[in-house]
């Protein structure tokens, strides 16, 4: 029986590299499939892991119907065994039901990957529909780290490095390097950078440059 399977965790988890690796390992017993994702930090059309590897793959804009386009590809002779579905959180609760459609009626296995929650600690709606409807929900076993040694479980947005906690819910940038977007404001640039933190640390709002300003700093002069 085909099923509906999401893997999450939180950035820097190794998500997409399962996801290739999903597919290397269905495609090479033999089975037929497709590649979709959105909002990669490559850009449309590619999936790419901080590994290395990458993959040219399907872009999912907000009004793509996967339901039609696997219908629509069956229907012209193509065979369809599986889809690996990558950034899914970034998905709408309606294609996410699309995929759950195509799993019950067509027997078609999904391989869902995504983060649950954003900067804000809120669920994505994408991911929160995955979680209503897999089959299976799978949390990475590769652990990212928090700054502090501590199991990463809290995805930190930065601007300008400063941590934030409110703003678009969405806004693509990279956990290694600040990806440079315009600002909000419409008049200034902003240096957007996300980070992986322990709850405590987010809930302080203390990121790695936070702290390692705070431990340089100099102690203050004792008064008796």
């Amino acid at each position: 029986m085909a099923e509906l399977q999401f893997f999450t965790g939180t950035m820097d988890s190794g998500k997409s590299t399962l996801a290739l690796q999903t597919n290397h390992n269905h495609a090479a017993r033999g089975r037929a499939g497709r590649i979709f994702v959105t909002r990669d930090r490559a850009g449309a059309g590619r999936i790419t892991s901080r590994l290395g590897l990458t993959h040219d793959a399907a872009e999912v804009g907000p009004e793509f119907d996967f339901w039609s386009y696997v219908v629509s590809e069956l229907t012209h002779g193509a065979r369809i065994d599986y889809l690996v579905c990558d950034e899914a959180q970034f998905y709408t609760p309606e294609q996410i039901d699309g995929l759950a459609k195509i799993v019950d009626e067509l027997q078609i296995d999904v391989f869902a990957f995504g983060i649950l929650t954003d900067f804000r600690t809120q669920l994505f709606p994408g991911a929160a529909r995955l979680v209503e409807l897999a089959d299976r929900m799978n949390v990475l076993q590769v652990e990212a780290l928090c700054w502090c040694g501590k199991r990463a479980t809290h995805n930190a947005r930065t601007e300008n490095g400063v941590m934030v906690v409110e703003g678009d819910q969405v806004v693509v940038g990279d956990v290694e390097q600040g990806e440079h977007v315009h600002g909000r404001g419409g008049d200034a640039d902003v240096d957007v950078a996300y980070e992986v933190l322990c709850r405590q640390h987010h809930r302080r709002r203390l990121t790695a440059a936070r702290a390692k300003a705070v431990s340089l700093a100099p102690e203050p002069l004792p008064f008796g």
